[in-house]
């Protein structure tokens, strides 16, 4: 469930702020870093929100910036304390995507490509094992479990009441044909994929083989968009020892008409759902 102060999103609109102040002044981030006896990257990653911002970081920042309204100072000073508390996914310890899993927790909507798997939020407990399993052959059985327990936690999003997560995946054949486990394992979750489906926030659609190539080819990627107008859409790129994510407004376009082709070319969502279904039977034997 979505916290009334989400650290990751509180960040994300702290660093917003102050760009925008910087910007106001006319200065550039290495100008500010100069004036601070900072590294520039420092002040980069604070205003992108990748980094915690310390209160004092807040007071330097606003003197160099000249804020003359203490009411905007006292705001901005309280937002910098609430992103430096801990969200739920942080009492499970180090995870490497935690800066996704705060901008997913208080997103709106998700426009999810995969073209290997199914997607983390609509994976059963056994696929989620046998997948992080084969995925990461050295981790530990705690460390496995540990993993899986967060993806669960994960989904409450798609299942809360009030306020649900929107989610819309297109999810290449592959996905459905990689035995991920054991036959069983790929016919509990392929069943799960169609109840889940039949949501009304959530929709899955199946991009055949046969259509070839596609705007998808390049990797997976994601489209997460929110309800507050301060807060931008992001396209998350996931990689192996870091993440990417994209906020220009031109990027995201991109990504999202990209999204669009993706959509027209995959089974409409009865048709998805029947094609599910008779995967699922291949692995009935």
């Amino acid at each position: 469930m979505a916290s009334n102060v989400n650290p990751t999103v509180r960040r994300r609109r702290l660093g917003q702020e102050l760009r925008r102040l910087r910007e106001l002044k006319g200065m550039t981030a290495e100008e500010v870093a100069e004036r601070l006896l900072v590294s520039q990257s420092k002040i980069s990653r604070l205003e992108n929100g990748r980094r915690s911002i310390s209160q004092r970081d807040v007071r330097d920042l606003c003197g160099v910036y000249e804020v003359e309204d203490q009411r905007i100072v006292d705001s901005l000073m309280e937002m910098a304390r609430d992103s430096r508390q801990q969200g739920w996914w942080h009492t499970f310890g180090d995870i490497p995507y935690s800066v996704y899993i705060g901008l997913e927790t208080d997103a709106e909507s998700l426009r999810v490509y995969e073209p290997q798997l199914v997607t983390g939020l609509l994976q059963t407990h056994a696929y989620a094992e046998a997948l992080v399993q084969g995925a990461l052959p050295e981790t530990s059985p705690a460390d496995i479990e540990k993993r899986v327990q967060v993806r669960l936690r994960r989904q409450e999003r798609i299942t809360a009441e009030g306020n649900p997560l929107r989610l819309w995946v297109v999810l290449d054949e592959a996905a459905l044909r990689r035995v991920v486990g054991s036959k069983l394992v790929m016919r509990e979750q392929l069943d799960h994929l169609i109840e889940m489906s039949q949501l009304p926030h959530v929709t899955v659609q199946v991009l055949p083989f046969e259509v070839g190539a596609h705007p998808g080819l390049n990797g997976q990627y994601a489209i997460l968009e929110f309800t507050d107008a301060a807060d931008s859409s992001v396209v998350y790129l996931e990689g192996v020892t870091s993440d990417l994510y994209l906020e220009k407004a031109q990027d995201v376009q991109k990504y999202a008409v990209m999204y669009e082709h993706l959509r027209a070319q995959a089974l409409n969502v009865e048709q998805s759902r029947q094609y599910i279904a008779d995967v699922a039977k291949e692995y009935a034997d």
